[in-house]
């Protein structure tokens, strides 16, 4: 067997019935190429080489499972990628589907690598922790509603798909975890720019507590902060809200 690494975040999945759920929710999206982040003991990577038609690869960080992937699943070889999501250059040239139990410790971080890639994403199915599953399909109004909420539901439609218990995993997590999927817009919010959406959002909840005026001044020329938009805190603004004030910044 192999052992589990808690500074990489492992936590296997065990519980079938999770597993085909997950690989169910796939079936709603259109796609030929499948990245799966964290294969770990293969607990979803046994029913992803099952999907017919589909090009699998797998990127794994942790050498010990590399090696008993390889060993338990002969169908693995040329599919693994032995690295980290978070450096490796895209997976594919072609469109992709991503999908994952995700290692808790990086998430957040997985939810902006796909944001780097989303001209070629063509949908997500994640496992998150629950707290991070609800920030991210937050609405504005929320208290969890923030920097990630606002960023991935500007270039993604989000839905909240099920919560899974402790005890589906090895080691039981002291969380739970949700499932969730990023189906991309038929249309992104308007913007002026992509950075200029990503500096306004980051800005104003750099300083949540304080109202738009005084957290994204410095973004802004002294006229447009009279409006009364800016009387309100960041939380209050929706992604459309945010999208629009872009084209009134400096």
């Amino acid at each position: 067997m192999y052992t589990l690494k808690k500074s990489l975040g492992q936590h296997f999945l065990k519980d079938e019935n999770i597993s085909n759920k997950i690989v169910d929710s796939l079936r709603s999206f259109q796609f030929n190429h499948l990245l799966e982040v964290g294969p770990g003991g293969g607990a979803l990577t046994k029913y992803l080489l099952q999907l017919p038609g589909i090009e699998l690869k797998c990127i794994e960080l942790d050498d010990e499972k590399v090696i008993w992937l390889l060993q338990n699943y002969p169908l693995l070889h040329d599919k693994i990628i032995h690295g980290s999501i978070l450096e490796i250059t895209k997976p594919f040239e072609e469109p992709f589907m991503v999908v994952g139990n995700f290692p808790y410790n990086i998430s957040s971080q997985i939810l902006f690598r796909i944001l780097e890639w989303k001209e070629s994403v063509q949908g997500m199915i994640g496992m998150f922790q629950r707290e991070v599953a609800q920030r991210v399909v937050s609405k504005e109004g929320s208290k969890v509603y923030g920097v990630t909420s606002a960023l991935v539901q500007a270039f993604f439609d989000v839905d909240y798909l099920f919560e899974v218990d402790e005890s589906a995993f090895i080691p039981p997590p002291k969380v739970k975890s949700a499932v969730i999927s990023l189906k991309p817009k038929m249309n992104y919010i308007p913007m002026k720019s992509e950075r200029s959406y990503f500096v306004l959002v980051k800005t104003a909840f750099n300083q949540r507590r304080k109202t738009l005026r005084n957290a994204v001044k410095s973004l802004f020329d002294a006229a447009e902060l009279k409006s009364e938009i800016f009387d309100k805190r960041a939380e209050q603004l929706s992604v459309e809200n945010f999208g629009a004030l872009t084209f009134k910044m400096k």
